[in-house]
C-alpha cells in the first residue's frame, strides 16, 4: 500500500509542477504585455511642421577641416592639474600652415599598400 501512495504523491508533485511552471510563464507573459503598452503611452506625439527643425539662416552648416599639432607640456616640478594646462581639455592649436602633408619623395605609402617601400 506505502508503495501506491508514494506513487501518487509524486504523480500529483509532477502536476503540480507543471501547473506551478505554467502559471509563472502566463504571469510573465502579462507582465510583459502590461509593461509594452504603458511604455507605448508615454510616447510624445509627433511634432507638427511649425515644430519642425530649420536650416540655419547663413545655409546649411559645413565640416570644418584644419591640421592641428599637440600643445606643448609646460616644465614644472609640481604636479599639473588639467586647470594648470592651456587650452583646457582641447591640448591641441591649429598648424600654422594649413597645407597638407606630403610624403617623401620615394616613401611608400600606407602599411600595407603593396608599395615598393622606403628606399
Amino acid at each position: 500500500m506505502e508503495a501506491a501512495d508514494l506513487a501518487a504523491s509524486r504523480g500529483i508533485m509532477g502536476i503540480g509542477l507543471v501547473v506551478a511552471a505554467v502559471l509563472v510563464v502566463g504571469l510573465l507573459i502579462g507582465l510583459f504585455a502590461f509593461g509594452s503598452k504603458r511604455v507605448g503611452q508615454g510616447d510624445s506625439p509627433r511634432p507638427r511642421p511649425d515644430e519642425q527643425p530649420r536650416m540655419p539662416e547663413g545655409g546649411p552648416v559645413h565640416e570644418v577641416r584644419e591640421h592641428r599639432e599637440p600643445d606643448e607640456m609646460p616644465r614644472s616640478d609640481d604636479r599639473l592639474t588639467p586647470h594648470d594646462l592651456h587650452g583646457g581639455s582641447s591640448g591641441s592649436r591649429p598648424v600654422t600652415s594649413q597645407e597638407r602633408p606630403r610624403r617623401e619623395e620615394g616613401g611608400s605609402g600606407a602599411f600595407g599598400s603593396g608599395g615598393p617601400g622606403h628606399r
